[in-house]
């Protein structure tokens, strides 16, 4: 029995060690081929940082990636707080259509997104929206917002309305009550819902390419129009960038909200 344990522990950990080869290797990889001397990536490596320095003259990645910091910030700041808001209010109240309105959040992250970005096309030129950087923010902001939902309304589920009634009775406004008992303890909800928001708005290639104009475009899809043209390694130096960054920023943000418990 023990020998039939102890097998299925190593089996469970060579499974995990796979999954996370084969989810990081590829990132491993792509990062040490941005200081190889070869475009073609030929080994052994010749090391360099002549891509960091061709990426710093490359205007159009520079100035697609400073377009998707830009709209993922700004989606993220309009996602969090009209999601964490929703997420209050139908934790809060009852009105008709509740359930309704709650079901119809999970259909915008299951339909594919080439389907969503068509309808978003059609629908803000129909609209006279038309396309450029306000209407990807638009856009994002639709595609984030039920995440953001989800994971707040998840958190509001673990909080106990005594607290809330208890502030109240001690003379709290509803004011107060939001901002001193309810936001502190959803906070780690908020912050991992902003995480996901600026994820898939950075991420988002499909809608951005449908509704960005010639000059505005996000990184991927500079990335997408670039690999066309013909592949380079700048595209490795910018995605390392990146990668380090934003794996950095989700490093500190679990350690300081506890996403993973105590230990």
């Amino acid at each position: 029995m023990m020998g039939t344990t102890r097998l299925l522990e190593l089996l469970g950990r060579a499974f995990v060690g796979l999954m996370l080869a084969f989810l990081y290797l590829p990132i491993f990889i792509m990062a040490l081929m941005s200081f190889n001397a070869s475009p073609f990536y030929q080994l052994p490596m010749d090391w360099t940082t002549s891509w960091y320095e061709a990426l710093a003259r490359n205007s159009g990645l520079i100035d697609a990636t400073w377009n998707s910091l830009r709209i993922a910030v700004l989606t993220t700041v309009i996602a969090t707080i009209l999601g964490t808001a929703a997420s209050l209010a139908l934790r809060r109240y009852v009105f008709p259509g509740k359930r309704l309105l709650r079901a119809l959040l999970f259909p915008p992250i299951a339909i594919p997104w080439l389907i969503t970005g068509t309808a978003m096309l059609i629908f803000f030129f129909g609209v006279g929206i038309g396309r450029g950087l306000h209407a990807i923010v638009l856009g994002h902001v639709a595609l984030a917002l039920p995440y953001v939902i989800v994971v707040v309304s998840a958190r509001l589920e673990t909080f106990a309305p005594e607290y809330e009634e208890a502030a109240r009775s001690l003379g709290a406004t509803q004011w107060q009550v939001t901002t001193r008992v309810t936001l502190p303890w959803i906070a780690p909800g908020v912050v991992a819902g902003a995480l996901f928001a600026f994820a898939v708005s950075f991420d988002q290639f499909v809608v951005s390419y449908f509704l960005s104009t010639p000059g505005e475009a996000t990184l991927p899809v500079e990335i997408y129009a670039a690999i066309r043209k013909g592949f380079t390694p700048e595209i490795n130096a910018v995605s390392t960038i990146i990668m380090t960054v934003s794996m950095g920023s989700m490093l500190l943000a679990a350690r300081f909200f506890r996403f993973g418990g105590e230990k």
